[in-house]
């Protein structure tokens, strides 16, 4: 068995030809930021090597790695995972800088290299059609932005 600090490690990881990472959230704002450990304050898990496998699939050495962030649209109760910003004192596991691909079952929002309006474009187009006009409005309110894919 491989020791934890080798299995997680970025350079490693990235030596691998075509990496996919797939890790999941619990909620991405409109601008990328990803939660995977917490609601608000409370510490729902660990957020194990999401970080470090994201980023090994981003550097892979072959150019064609796959770093994705897969999702539901909605939790059990039908509130989205697509937010217009991370409930209060909610850790950012993963930052906007480092979310390439965003998949829920509505289809993939690629986020990298974009700016705020294109995110919010595209991660509303992903989010569950229920959710799509209030976030479409919390963007121009909260970030001041009409989503747009230009």
């Amino acid at each position: 068995m491989c020791d934890v600090q080798w299995v997680n490690s970025p350079v490693v990881i990235a030596q691998n030809p075509k990496p996919v990472a797939i890790n999941s959230c619990i909620e991405i704002d409109l601008t990328g930021q990803v939660s995977s450990d917490s609601i608000g304050t409370a510490i729902y898990s660990g957020f194990g090597g999401q970080v470090d496998f994201l980023r090994g699939a981003a550097l892979s050495l072959d150019g064609e790695g796959k770093p994705i962030i897969a999702v539901p649209s909605t939790t059990k109760r039908g509130e989205s995972k697509i937010v217009p910003h991370l409930k209060q004192g909610g850790g950012v596991v993963t930052t906007r800088a480092h979310v390439h691909y965003v998949v829920t079952e509505f289809g993939i929002a690629y986020l990298f290299g974009r700016n705020i309006r294109q995110r919010a474009h595209a991660l509303i187009q992903i989010a569950h059609p229920d959710h799509r006009e209030s976030l479409e409005k919390a963007a121009f309110e909260f970030l001041k932005v009409m989503p747009s894919p230009d």
